[in-house]
This record gives structure tokens, sequence and C-alpha cells, in this order.
């Protein structure tokens, strides 16, 4: 089959797509071929290994696992015999972690996966995984409840615009933030007031807020060092930087339900083909992309 690996750490150039073996699934496994990816920050920066530190999870020297891609929307290619939620021709959507930057990626039946949405394209349902993911889990972190003040620091990257229509789901009042180019869009994705972060610090406005979301980061070197500016008595700061809680099967399935009811919709910046995967990266290393970069595989089969 094909995927893009890398052998060394470096800038996007070190990908390339080769031939490498077909995965067999396990008994706890499904063989999915997939359909979609995306290129993410994390992607970025582990092929980076910027900042350094990634090197202790990812190898000090040189890459341990040489395929990235986390998240993923295929179908169900094979099943091993101990699987019994899924079967051969399901489609399904989930994070995986590494792997997905190829025509097939195991994964096991009792990692986040889960039959894809209906009605959206598999397109869609990667970008669903990407920062819909992460904003859920962050959100449901801080407890954010009904009728609470949030504001949102980087709302028009793939973790902001989804944190923003979460939040508005759970019915808090929300504030974006994002440069002059995306207020209009932030704004149409539920935000209730959007701030130009080029023409105003929101931390000298005087607002409050229960919740601070950094979904860049860029806040954190304010907040880390014990500045409590914008935030209400008892308010929150929660970065994307501050570890996550391991994304669940039942987190998976609750965004899937939202997605077919229509209470969030995943935002595609740009899709790139598989052989197309530099430029992606190039793009995302930008830091301008606008929700998620996706990787399509439909148009590119080559009998694998």
């Amino acid at each position: 089959m094909r995927a893009v690996v890398y052998d060394k750490y470096g800038p996007p150039d070190v990908l390339r797509l080769a031939d490498v073996d077909r995965p067999v699934p396990a008994e706890d496994e499904l063989l999915v071929r997939i359909q979609a990816t995306t290129v993410s920050r994390s992607d970025c920066g582990w092929r980076s290994a910027k900042p350094f530190i990634t090197r202790y999870f990812t190898g000090l020297l040189r890459p341990k696992r040489k395929i990235l891609g986390m998240e993923l929307a295929g179908e169900v290619e094979a099943v091993g015999a101990a699987v019994t939620e899924f079967k051969v021709g399901d489609r399904v959507f989930g994070v995986k972690g590494w792997g997905a930057h190829a025509e097939f990626v195991c994964i096991r039946e009792s990692a986040p996966v889960a039959h894809k949405p209906a009605d959206i394209t598999f397109e869609e349902a990667a970008a669903v995984c990407d920062g819909a993911s992460i904003a859920l889990s962050c959100l449901r972190r801080a407890d954010l409840q009904k009728g609470q003040k949030i504001l949102i620091y980087g709302a028009s990257g793939a973790v902001g615009t989804s944190a923003v229509q979460l939040a508005r789901h759970f019915g808090a009042s929300v504030t974006g933030v994002c440069s002059t180019a995306n207020l209009q869009f932030v704004a149409s994705l539920g935000a209730d007031t959007v701030i130009d972060y080029t023409k105003e610090d929101f931390l000298t406005r005087g607002d409050r807020y229960d919740l601070i979301f950094d979904a860049v980061p860029v806040v954190h070197r304010t907040m880390s060092l014990g500045g409590k500016g914008g935030l209400t008595p008892g308010g929150r700061y929660v970065s994307v930087t501050d570890g996550s809680p391991k994304l669940q099967i039942e987190d998976l399935t609750y965004l899937k339900e939202l997605a077919e009811a229509g209470g969030i919709r995943p935002v595609i910046d740009r899709t790139y083909p598989l052989d197309q995967i530099v430029e992606a990266h190039r793009y995302v290393d930008t830091g301008r992309k606008k929700g998620n970069v996706v990787i399509s595989l439909r148009e590119q089969r080559s009998g694998s």
C-alpha cells in the first residue's frame, strides 16, 4: 500500500510517498481503508520535532513511528475474530493517534472509532475527529455550563471553530478572538462577540469571562505567570497544551449524533490528495489555516 513516511525530523520535504506492507488486523482490530484523514498542527509538530520535548514521545534522534496522521474516516476492509461491533463494509471514523496518512490502517475496536455520521462526507467526518474531539475534551474538562461566558482565543482554527459551535450548543455566551479576515466567519459559527486580535488586546478591554479557552495557544504566556486578567472570580483558563483527557468512544458517538443533528458543522479550509502531503504540511506550517486541512484518498487509488 502507499503511505507517507518520514525517516528524520525537519521541514515538510522530509515526507515522502512509499510502498509499505499493508497491516494485518489483530483479533481485536479493524482494518480500515482510509478515504480521508487530516493534517493537524500536531502532525507538523511531530514532523519537525518542535518543541524539542516532543522527541521524548516520538524518538530522540529519529522518528520511532514513520507514518503520521491521527484522524481517519473510511470503510472497514477486514475485522479480527474478536470484533463484534463492526463488519466489513461499515463506514467509520475515529482517532488512531498515528499511521493514518496511508491507504490502510489497523485500529482497535476499543479505540475511539464509531460509525460515520450519516449524510456527511468522509472528508467532513475526518474533520470532525480533528478539532471537535480536542475542543470537546477541553470544554468538558473545564466544566463549561449553560449561561457562562467563554472567550475562545484562536477561534478560526480547527479546534477554535469547533469550540465556538460546541460552546453555543452548551448554552454559553461566546466571544471569539481571531484575525481581521476571519471576523465574519467566526460570527457565522455562532460567536456572540468577535474581537480582532490585530487591533485589540482582549485582556485590556475590562470584560470578564468564566472560561478562557486558548485554542492556539498564545494567551498562556500571560496566564501561566499568574495573571488573572479577563477572568471572573473562580474563572478558569484552559489551553490545548494542558493535555486533554483521552478521547473516549462515548465522546465520538456524541459528536456523531451532534453532527447528524446539525449541531456542529465541520469546517474544511483546504483538501489535498495524498501525493500533495508536503504542500498540505507547508500550508499548516503557515499558521493561517481556517478550520481543518484534509487529505482525501478517494480519487487516488492505485490497486494496493
